[in-house]
């Protein structure tokens, strides 16, 4: 037996590697042992935030705001093209539209003088109503936000690692 032969180990290597290497005048024999893995990390980890039901609701309750307010702006809006290209008001569906969105602008009907031509009417009312509709959803959203809307993140974290070196 003549020599033995350790090489350090590379930087880039993940496993040890040592040699041995014997030598007789007629053979030459060489065993190889790999060190298995010096460590293994393992992580799990769970975060609940107690907020996020309470947060959930609030944005859903500020969608249905918004949704509803969205279908009351949409009809006048319907409104509003229907008497611009001077649709027959005879008609069902002008009927239909105009019987549902009187109501809601009747409160803004008289403010302003109505540009007519050739049967077309540009109602300044329903224009002045799709503008204060659109900012009392604003409002009623914000103040839904407000009251039930949680800005607090209290996100509880449970974490376990295990080390295990071979």
């Amino acid at each position: 037996m003549e020599q033995e032969d350790t090489r350090p180990e590379t930087p880039t290597s993940s496993a040890r590697e040592v040699r041995e290497v014997t030598t007789t005048p007629h053979t030459s024999e060489v065993h190889r042992t790999v060190a298995p893995r010096a460590e293994m990390d393992h992580v799990d980890s769970v975060a609940y935030d107690p907020y996020e039901g309470r947060r959930i609701a609030a944005i859903r309750l500020q969608q249905l705001v918004y949704w509803v307010f969205g279908l009351i702006e949409g009809l006048i809006v319907i409104r509003l093209v229907l008497k611009a290209l001077g649709a027959n008001p005879a008609a069902g569906f002008s009927q239909f539209i105009y019987g549902i969105t009187a109501p809601l602008v009747a409160p803004f009907i008289g403010l302003f003088s109505n540009p007519a031509y050739q049967g077309s009417l540009l109602e300044l009312g329903s224009i002045v109503g799709l503008i204060v509709y659109a900012l009392v959803a604003w409002l009623i959203a914000r103040l839904v936000w407000i009251l039930m809307g949680e800005t607090r993140s209290a996100i509880h974290t449970h974490a376990t690692q295990i080390d295990s070196h071979v």
